[in-house]
């Protein structure tokens, strides 16, 4: 299985990628989605809602089960990606790259070290 190097994972399967120091990308892991099985819906409704971390953002939907999606550090979303609208299944096919979920403003930089880099998560999950 395949975990980027240049991101930071949770123990609730989110990822988080920093586009700079105070911005950041989240998705789940393609270890979440493969758990999940063949996504069909996303919803996410928090926009522009500060949130803490473990915070729940949106829901994401699978053909047997419906799961929520934790912020993995406190912020803002800022934006929603809007091809997950029409086509869900890219968290299936593309998790780290087209997959993406949202964009938040993060509100204390120093709580994404506290998340695993790639190395502890795949020993997390075994």
């Amino acid at each position: 299985m395949n975990f980027p190097a240049d991101l930071k994972y949770t123990k609730d399967h989110e990822w988080l990628k920093l586009v700079d120091y105070k911005t950041a990308i989240i998705g789940i892991t393609g270890f979440a989605q493969s758990e999940l099985g063949d996504i069909v819906y996303i919803d996410i409704n928090e926009i522009e809602k500060y949130l803490n971390a473990e915070e729940v953002f949106g829901t994401i939907e699978a053909v047997k089960t419906v799961s929520d999606l934790f912020m993995p550090v406190a912020g803002k979303i800022v934006e929603v990606n809007d091809l997950l609208n029409n086509n869900p299944e890219l968290v299936n096919t593309d998790p780290y790259g087209e997959g993406w979920m949202v964009k938040i403003e993060i509100a204390n930089p120093e709580e994404v070290n506290a998340l695993a880099n790639a190395e502890a998560y795949e020993k997390m999950i075994g």
